[in-house]
């Protein structure tokens, strides 16, 4: 997006947006723009919906209770979705939404809370939808991760041939020793990957014979130390995208 706009809030719509279309807010999005951001008539704003780019909207209406604004210049094209799977057994909620806003930020295309036997809280779809959006409105993401119902370890993968055919899926081996990421996964350059981290107490031992036992698994180090599962899983992203992924 042109540096002019950089510093134009940005805010999520679900509304269709093209040129000259009148979007009209509710209460909450009007409170954030009139209220907290202290936007007026006649001040901009940057809309996206995750399908038609960003658009610059002004203001017309700014009331208490509701607001309007009015597109006029598309000021970035939509980005292709990310084809980067994200599968994390999901931790206390003070760092879930660091977890899941980082992973977001970070390029991942669907992201698929998965339980384990040392999980010890569960997710709720529609506070995930919530973080993804806060990130995707802070750092100019513009296509948005799928956020998938939870699902438990075995199922992943049990179906993983079926729904996701070539795929391959690293994990976060802290049993492993330590060794260069580089050489383990530089060889993928080009295909699909899935990430999956585990809960903050580790894999079982039986969860990891489960992983170490499908060919379609590779166990990756993450360093010499024990990392938090929502640490590693920044860790673990940036290693895929700066060697297999978009960032190369």
């Amino acid at each position: 997006m042109p540096r002019s706009y950089k510093s134009f809030p940005r805010l999520h719509v679900a509304a269709d947006l093209a040129a000259g279309a009148t979007l009209d807010l509710g209460k909450e999005q009007a409170n954030h723009l009139v209220n907290v951001l202290r936007l007026k008539e006649g001040d901009a704003a940057v809309l996206f919906n995750g399908r038609d780019g960003a658009w610059l909207g002004k203001i017309t209406r700014a009331g208490k209770r509701g607001a309007t604004l009015e597109l006029s210049v598309q000021v970035a094209h939509q980005t292709p979705p990310s084809d980067l799977w994200f599968g994390f057994a999901p931790i206390k909620v003070g760092r879930l939404d660091y977890l899941v806003q980082k992973a977001t930020e970070m390029g991942a295309g669907t992201i698929q809370p998965v339980i384990t036997k040392f999980t010890q809280t569960r997710t709720r779809p529609d506070k995930l939808t919530a973080y993804v959006l806060e990130a995707a409105e802070q750092c100019e993401v513009l296509t948005l991760p799928a956020v998938m119902p939870e699902v438990g370890l075995t199922a992943v993968l049990g179906s993983w041939r079926q729904t996701q055919g070539l795929r391959r899926l690293l994990f976060a081996d802290e049993a492993a020793g330590s060794s260069s990421p580089v050489e383990q996964i530089g060889w993928l350059k080009g295909l699909p990957v899935g990430i999956l981290i585990g809960p903050e107490g580790g894999f079982s031992d039986e969860e990891r014979g489960q992983l170490l036992a499908q060919d379609f698994v590779i166990p990756i180090s993450l360093g010499p130390r024990i990392l938090r599962a929502d640490t590693a899983a920044v860790a673990a992203l940036a290693l895929v995208q700066a060697i297999i992924g978009d960032w190369r």
